[in-house]
């Protein structure tokens, strides 16, 4: 018999759902294919990113060995875990499940799924689209629009971009974010890094440090050269942290400096 969530009871409005996705979904580990569903559901809880969890029908429970490995979620229950044995490598602790969930998870079947993390097997894929870093969430949307009002970038006392020519990109929850021609930027400030981050709604970026008098702002412009086929409009355009700069200016007025997990006092 389950049990009671006890995180419920002191947090009534932590909302777990699991929602199903039309989209086939296939985890690639060791050369071998683990996991292929068209039976996907997405898990949304708050203050998390989606999940894909798998019916364990489409898993590959051959190549999974369990381990001694357990978790505890106080709105899920206990997980068990399974590690990866393909191709001869092996990924620890790589699927959880909960095997005998709280009894609000086992409402919505939870006990019938598993889940991968993202990071402990080689490739995932959506249909034939290989996907990065997280699930793509359909309820996130992003618009980028031109736009001709003029924006100018402080950084270290300068004027480091200003432009009539940025792209506005707007995305659910996050700041607006400004896109500039390389033309409108000073680039003899900036030198490219080695960094780079992929975002599974944009792509891969590539990054540039600003050298400003005696003092260097690491990796604050990026840039996406070859971005998705759904995000275009931003290809080669540059983008400053608006929480790292001194300031952004539109229309002549400073934008409200967001506190994100981007922030970051230089001094």
């Amino acid at each position: 018999m389950s049990n009671p969530a006890p995180g419920y009871q002191k947090n009534p409005d932590h909302h777990i759902r699991l929602e199903a996705s039309p989209r086939r979904v296939r985890v690639k580990f060791g050369g071998e294919w683990i996991a292929d569903s068209t039976d996907m559901v997405l898990m949304y809880e708050v203050n998390h990113l989606p999940v894909y969890y798998f019916p364990v029908k489409d898993v590959r429970l051959d190549l999974l060995h369990p381990t001694d490995h357990t978790s505890h979620c106080p709105y899920k229950g206990d997980a068990s875990y399974w590690s990866i044995e393909a191709g001869g490598t092996t990924a620890e602790n790589a699927v959880w499940a909960y095997q005998t969930p709280f009894d609000e998870m086992t409402a919505i079947n939870l006990q019938d799924y598993c889940a991968f993390y993202w990071n402990r097997v080689d490739h995932w894929f959506e249909e034939d689209e290989e996907v990065f870093v997280h699930p793509r969430d359909p309820y996130k949307r992003i618009d980028t629009i031109p736009s001709s009002r003029p924006v100018k970038v402080m950084l270290g006392g300068e004027v480091i971009a200003e432009t009539t020519r940025a792209h506005f990109l707007f995305e659910t929850g996050l700041p607006t974010r400004y896109y500039i021609p390389a033309e409108d930027v000073r680039m003899d400030l900036l030198s490219p890094t080695d960094s780079e981050t992929q975002c599974p709604y944009k792509g891969t970026s590539s990054y540039w440090s600003a050298t400003i008098g005696d003092q260097t702002f690491e990796d604050i412009v990026w840039s996406y050269p070859n971005p998705v086929p759904e995000c275009p409009k931003i290809k080669s355009l540059l983008c400053f942290y608006n929480e790292q700069v001194d300031a952004i200016f539109v229309d002549g007025i400073e934008v409200e400096k967001p506190v994100t997990k981007w922030s970051k006092e230089y001094r």
